[in-house]
C-alpha cells in the first residue's frame, strides 16, 4: 500500500505488543479543549496516507560554480527566512542602540569584503581594519576606536558590543521559520502523553506515555521523547535527538543526535567483575541551554545532572552524571566532564579538554584546549596542559625546556661543545 501505510502498520503493531489488547495506541490529531491530545486510534491506515509528491527535476547547471546567482547579502533565501528592508531607525532599535545620525535603508547584513551600498556589516577585531577601510557597506557596527577607518559613504553605527548589535541585527532580517503547529501523520504518540495545540511534532517522532510538551515546542524527524519528560515552552528539539528522564525548562534547543537522560557510566568493581549500579537521577536543563548535535548528557545517580540556564554546549561533548553548571557555561566540542564535578558560573572548556571527577572549577575560571584537568580549578583562573597548570607556569616550562634542547643539540658539534665548567654543572 506504500512506505507510509506499511509504517503505520508496523506502528500499530508495536503499540498492541507493548500495551496488550492488540489495540493501537498512537493517534494524531487535537481535542477542542486545548492542551490535551484527543485520544483515537484509526483502524483503517488509508485515513493517513497523504499526497506523494514527485520532486523536481534537478537542474544541474545550478550545481556548477558560479552560474548559482550569488545572494545579496548573507543567507542563502533557498535555506533561510529573510525580512527587510527596514529603516535605519528600525535597526538601530533592534540593536537595542539610539539613531543619532541619519542613515540609510537597508535590506540585509554582509560581511565587510562583501557588502554594498544597502547591506550593514560590522567590525569587532582590529585584525580586519584594513577591510574595514575599503568596505563599501551602507552601514558598519563599530567601537568608537574604530571611527577613524570608517571610510566616507558608510554610516558607523557605534557601540561597545558590535558582535551582539551584530547578532541581534541579523536576527531582524533573519528571523528563526515559525512553529507551524500540527502533528505529522507519521508519528506515535502514546494517549497518556500532553501535547500543547501549538506544538510542531515532525514525521516518525515518538512521544511516550505522560511525557508533557508546552507551548510552541518544535520537534524534528525521529526524535524520541521518553516517557514523563516535560519540555518546556518555546523547546526545539532537533532531528534524531533522544531525550529520557529529563526535564528542560523554556527556549532550550537540542539539536540533531543529542543524547539526553540515558543511564550514568556507573558501576561497583566486584572480586567477579562490575556490577551495574542503578542510575537514579535526572537531568534538567534550564532555561535557555542549548546541546549541539551528539552531545551526550548522562542523568544522575541519585542526584541529579544539571545544566545551568544560559550553558552553551557545543557538538559531541560528554557530561557525565551529577555534573553541575552554573550560569552562561562554555563547553567546546568534544570535550568531557566526568561525574560529580561542578562548574561554577561563566566557566569555559575549551575543546577536547578532559576533567576528572569530583572537582570545582571556580566562576569565569577558563580551561585551555586539549587540557587534562585533575584538580580544583581557583575561581578566574586560565589553565592549560596535561596535567593542567596555569597559563603562565606552562609556558615558562616550554621556555626551559627550548634552551633545555637547544643545548643539548649543540653537544657534539665542532667548536660548539659545551665548556668543561659547563659539563662540571
Amino acid at each position: 500500500q506504500g512506505a507510509a501505510e506499511r509504517h503505520h502498520a508496523a506502528g500499530r503493531r508495536v503499540a498492541g505488543g507493548v500495551h496488550g489488547a492488540g489495540r493501537p495506541r498512537w493517534r494524531s490529531g487535537y481535542s477542542a479543549s486545548g492542551y490535551a491530545c484527543e485520544r483515537f486510534a484509526r483502524r483503517d491506515t488509508r485515513q493517513y496516507s497523504y499526497p506523494r509528491t514527485r520532486a523536481a527535476p534537478l537542474n544541474a547547471s545550478s550545481l556548477q560554480p558560479g552560474v548559482a546567482p550569488a545572494p545579496a547579502g548573507a543567507g542563502d533565501a533557498r535555506f533561510f527566512s529573510r525580512a527587510g528592508p527596514f529603516e535605519w531607525g528600525a535597526v538601530c532599535s533592534a540593536a537595542g542602540l539610539e539613531a543619532t545620525v541619519a542613515g540609510p535603508r537597508l535590506s540585509g547584513i554582509a560581511p565587510l569584503q562583501s557588502a554594498g551600498p544597502g547591506l550593514i556589516s560590522f567590525l569587532d577585531n582590529r585584525r580586519y581594519l584594513e577591510q574595514l577601510r575599503s568596505t563599501r557597506a551602507g552601514a558598519v557596527i563599530v567601537r568608537s576606536d574604530m571611527l577613524d577607518a570608517v571610510p566616507s559613504g558608510c554610516v558607523p553605527l557605534v557601540t561597545s558590543e558590535p558582535y551582539a548589535a551584530w547578532a541581534r541585527i541579523a536576527a531582524l532580517f533573519h528571523p528563526a521559520l515559525p512553529v507551524q503547529p500540527g502533528i505529522h501523520p507519521s508519528a506515535i504518540i502514546d494517549p497518556d502523553a500532553r501535547i500543547s495545540p501549538t506544538a510542531q511534532i515532525g514525521p516518525l517522532v515518538v512521544i511516550a506515555a505522560r511525557a508533557e510538551i508546552g507551548p510552541g515546542v518544535r520537534i524534528d524527524a525521529g526524535a524520541v521523547i521518553g516517557e514523563a519528560v516535560m519540555i518546556g515552552p518555546g523547546c526545539r528539539i532537533g532531528a534524531l535527538a533522544s531525550i529520557s528522564h529529563a526535564i528542560l525548562g523554556s527556549r532550550v534547543y537540542v539539536y540533531a543526535g543529542a543524547r539526553i537522560g540515558q543511564e550514568g557510566f556507573g558501576f561497583a568493581t566486584t572480586p567477579d567483575g562490575f556490577l551495574t549500579v542503578p542510575q537514579l537521577g535526572r537531568v534538567l536543563l534550564e532555561d535557555d541551554v542549548e546541546v549541539g548535535a551528539n552531545s551526550a548528557i548522562d542523568r544522575g545517580s541519585v542526584q541529579d545532572t544539571v545544566i545551568g540556564a544560559g550553558t552553551r554546549i557545543d557538538n559531541m561533548v560528554q557530561i557525565g552524571h551529577n555534573v553541575r553548571t552554573g550560569r552562561c557555561c562554555v563547553i567546546v566540542a568534544q570535550a568531557g566532564i566526568s561525574g560529580s564535578t561542578v562548574l561554577e558560573d561563566f566557566v569555559t572548556v575549551a575543546a577536547q579538554a578532559g576533567l576528572t571527577g569530583h572537582l570545582r572549577i571556580g566562576r569565569r575560571a577558563r580551561i585551555g584546549a586539549q587540557a587534562g584537568v585533575m584538580a580544583d580549578v581557583d575561581t578566574g583562573a586560565d589553565v592549560v596542559g596535561s596535567p593542567a597548570e596555569p597559563v603562565r607556569e606552562f609556558f615558562r616550562g616550554v621556555v626551559t625546556l627550548r634552551k633545555l634542547s637547544r643545548k643539548s643539540n649543540l653537544r657534539g658539534k665542532p667548536g660548539l661543545e659545551p665548556s668543561a665548567g659547563e659539563h662540571a654543572g
